[in-house]
């Protein structure tokens, strides 16, 4: 009895298999729809992620809102119930939806109980196959893409993004070099007979992934294939080939925001050089360590900025590596000198092998706990399905470790070999030159009236 107890104890002290994130069940249907199916750690709830294959970089400029919208008018009902009925539906059943249109895809984000999961999805594919769009629900719509881009789109605004001072720093060296549309598109031109156009083009089964996390449903499978297999494909369409660099931007440039004040941004931007090996890797790598070469340089060394940071971008085909930070006016010259010669130094001495090496086991070790609960993994298999091969996908720990110094350096010198371009936002009067602005114009006003006091007097 002893024995059998100590075995009990032994087993029961043994460390727990954690979940294998990379491991999942995908498979196609024979109408080409993908599904991923992974067994979650909350129990009670799944996450479902339905995938489509269309977004705003599959149209031209004068047409980028048109997934956009039609993603809106999806929701417009399934009966005579409507927009409103269609959501208390989903009440009813205890979940929560929403989409989302990026310039890769849409995406249809729902969390539920894991009991009604089946009828959730049921709901899903009403919305898909069943949605009554009409002239009404196509204003409806229009009104409120309208409204998320900030409003009707004004001359005023028209004319303030042509002189640069409607969109942020990286966006305009972007519109700048030809990667992106200098104006917002708008809405309001386009028909019922399009959005239906795009609808039977793209939101088809083999334009889709579905993805489900959580506390599965075991009769899911064979009630996925009964139901989302009936689906039509289509013959799949083309995408729009990506933008490139077209033209050329000026080195440094100043941009107006604001009137009055002295704060300022400095914005450095590096197209990123492609790598045939390990690139998101590699440069996720640099980032972290010039995150933490900027918080030396600008915070500890020089109290220059409190809190500059990188950041990696993506406009077209073309990636974009920044070195940001927040500053005082007075103290833009001595921040561009101090990044200039850091850009020097780690051009002439690379990076420094032992702060790699501590960066790089602190990446490694944020992946043990960087993905955590039925949302956040269905979250990272959406963001993620172009590493998904054979049942699994790719472990980005495997692949940080895989990246070494010297193929970090040969990244960092393509990256700063050449000198970018420095776009700094300020307002266009600091406060000094604003007051002592008005005490000129008011000391005008005042000469003017005692010249014209002394002019009447005269008279």
């Amino acid at each position: 009895m002893r024995c059998l107890l100590l075995a009990f104890l032994l087993l029961g002290s043994l460390p727990v298999v954690a979940l294998d994130r990379f491991q999942v069940e995908g498979y196609t249907l024979p109408n080409g729809m993908q599904l991923l199916l992974k067994p979650g750690t909350e129990r009670g709830h799944v996450a479902i992620r339905l995938v489509v294959g269309v977004g705003l970089d599959d149209f031209n400029c004068a047409d980028k809102e048109l997934p956009h919208l039609l993603e809106h008018l999806l929701f417009s009902g399934v009966d005579e119930s409507g927009e409103g009925g269609l959501e208390e539906r989903m009440q009813a059943l205890g979940g929560e939806w929403n989409a989302f249109t990026s310039n890769a895809d849409t995406t249809f984000v729902i969390e539920a109980p894991a009991r009604n999961q089946r009828k959730v999805l049921d709901l899903l594919l009403a919305l898909l196959t069943r949605t009554r769009i009409d002239e009404k629900a196509l204003e409806a719509a229009k009104r409120v893409v309208e409204r998320e881009d900030g409003g009707h789109y004004t001359h005023l605004q028209r004319w303030l993004d042509h002189q640069d001072l409607g969109h942020k720093a990286s966006n305009q060296l972007a519109v700048e070099l030809g990667l992106r549309c200098a104006e917002r598109a708008e809405v309001q031109r386009h028909t019922l007979a399009r959005l239906e156009h795009v609808r039977k083009t793209w939101y088809a089964p083999n334009n889709m992934t579905l993805i489900v996390v959580g506390d599965l449903d075991r009769l899911l499978p064979a009630y996925l294939e009964r139901a989302f297999g009936e689906l039509e494909p289509v013959e799949p369409s083309a995408h729009e080939a990506l933008s490139q660099i077209r033209y050329k931007a000026v080195t440094k440039r100043n941009l107006t925001r604001g009137l009055v004040g002295d704060s300022a941004k400095l914005h450095w931007l590096f197209p990123e050089p492609v790598l045939d090996e390990q690139h998101d890797e590699t440069f996720d790598l640099l980032k972290d360590y010039l995150d933490w070469a900027l918080y030396r340089q600008l915070r500890l060394d020089r109290s220059l900025s409190y809190g500059p940071w990188t950041e990696r971008e993506v406009f077209g085909g073309v990636g974009f590596f920044s070195l940001n930070a927040d500053l005082s006016r007075e103290d833009l010259p001595e921040a561009e000198q101090a990044l200039e010669e850091m850009r020097k130094a780690l051009l002439k001495d690379g990076l420094d092998p032992a702060s790699f090496v501590r960066i790089k086991r602190a990446a490694i070790a944020h992946q043990s706990w960087a993905v955590q609960g039925n949302s956040a993994l269905a979250d990272y298999y959406w963001g993620a399905l172009g590493d998904y091969e054979d049942g699994r996908f790719a472990n980005p720990a495997v692949r940080l470790q895989e990246v070494s110094l010297e193929q970090a350096n040969v990244a960092l010198r393509e990256l700063l070999k050449d000198p970018g371009y420095l776009r700094i936002e300020k307002p266009l009067l600091s406060d000094d030159e604003f007051v002592w602005g008005m005490a000129g114009l008011l000391g005008l006003l005042l000469l003017g009236l005692v010249m014209w006091r002394v002019r009447r007097r005269r008279s």
